[in-house]
């Protein structure tokens, strides 16, 4: 056994990682309740999204709030008005992986990549609106884990495992010109 290999050594890190992932997108309705009943759908926006993510079993769960803004008209299209409603979701986001290792406290990270808007709102039977809404969520759990690396017992000063001394100087590239190495390929 040479030197070198009798001086590495293995060893154990505990460090932060991403144990699981996971992403979903989403439909759902939601019914609305003007307070007269609509001529035509002139618009409508979902708006303050607040939400709340947890873990449960293999899945990530997120409870959220947003308010839908309905503007409508009524009376013949004589009039308008915008019906405001606080509506609530649920939504599970199945994680595409995750590592049964991690240990500690896990921390789950949640962010829309798309926030809930309206896609399409249509006037149904009894006055009321029906509007389609979509949503995606991104989910990311946080845990400790161990990971193997190679040590060395000599430490990092020694001169037989400097492999290249990188300095900030560019006289090396002044020369240089992409276009030439570009059209070079040409030729």
């Amino acid at each position: 056994m040479s030197g070198i290999d009798k001086d590495l050594q293995c060893r154990e890190l505990i460090a932060k990682a991403v144990c699981g992932k996971g992403q979903k997108y989403s439909t759902t309705t939601q019914t609305i309740l003007p307070s007269h009943t609509p001529s035509t759908i002139l618009g409508c926006w979902l708006i303050n999204n607040s939400f709340q993510a947890e873990k449960v079993g293999d899945a990530i769960e997120i409870t959220g709030t947003c308010d839908v803004n309905l503007w409508y008209s009524f009376a013949d299209n004589t009039q308008t008005e915008v019906k405001k409603e606080t509506i609530s979701y649920h939504e599970t986001v199945p994680l595409s992986y995750y590592d049964t290792n991690c240990r500690g406290d896990l921390e789950i990270i949640a962010r829309a990549v798309e926030q809930p808007k309206c896609v399409k709102a249509e006037i149904s039977g009894g006055g009321t609106v029906t509007i389609r809404i979509e949503m995606e969520y991104a989910v990311e759990i946080i845990g400790e884990t161990k990971m193997c690396v190679v040590v060395c017992s000599g430490g990092c000063d020694d001169k037989d495992f400097i492999i290249d001394d990188f300095s900030d100087s560019s006289e090396d590239y002044d020369d240089f010109e992409s276009a030439d190495a570009l059209f070079d390929d040409l030729d």
